[in-house]
């Protein structure tokens, strides 16, 4: 059998976590851009602006999360949120996306996180049942709003 390791990307791995972010931004309805999402990513690794985990499948990269860090002023502690998960096609249900969020929640415990926080479409029932599934909850009585820039 087949294990997904999980490990942190650095500069090293661009190519691969481009190719990646580039998938995930096509999975939401965005046009292929390879150059764009390559500056992004290289942008974020080298200001240490996110953290990318990368699952692995027989030396394939298979997945990606990438965590933003945040505060929570009321705790005066750190939070991460947990922006991005992909997992490629061929590997979905094969226990990848359970991998990238276990070792995500590792990352930010480790680095004394309060909590790691995400966002999922309302359709999204998969993703949803393993959210519940690994311990995840809806924020009680909360509503969340967003102000467009451009």
């Amino acid at each position: 059998m087949t294990l997904t390791v999980v490990r942190r990307a650095g500069l090293n791995h661009l190519d691969v976590v481009a190719h990646l972010f580039d998938l995930y931004r096509m999975f939401y309805g965005q046009p292929s851009d390879p150059s764009l999402a390559r500056a992004f990513i290289r942008a974020r690794l080298e200001r240490d602006e996110s953290v990318v985990l990368l699952a692995w499948r027989d030396e394939q990269a298979v997945g990606f999360v990438q965590l933003y860090p945040a505060f929570s002023s009321v705790s005066a502690a750190r939070t991460w949120i947990l922006n991005d998960l992909l997992v490629v096609p061929e590997a979905r249900r094969l226990g990848v996306a359970r991998a990238l969020l276990s070792s995500a929640a590792d990352f930010a415990r480790d680095d004394g996180a309060l909590r790691l926080e995400l966002e999922t479409d309302h359709d999204n029932h998969g993703a949803q049942a393993l959210y519940r599934d690994m311990g995840w909850t809806l924020y009680d009585g909360t509503l969340r709003y967003r102000l467009p820039l451009r």
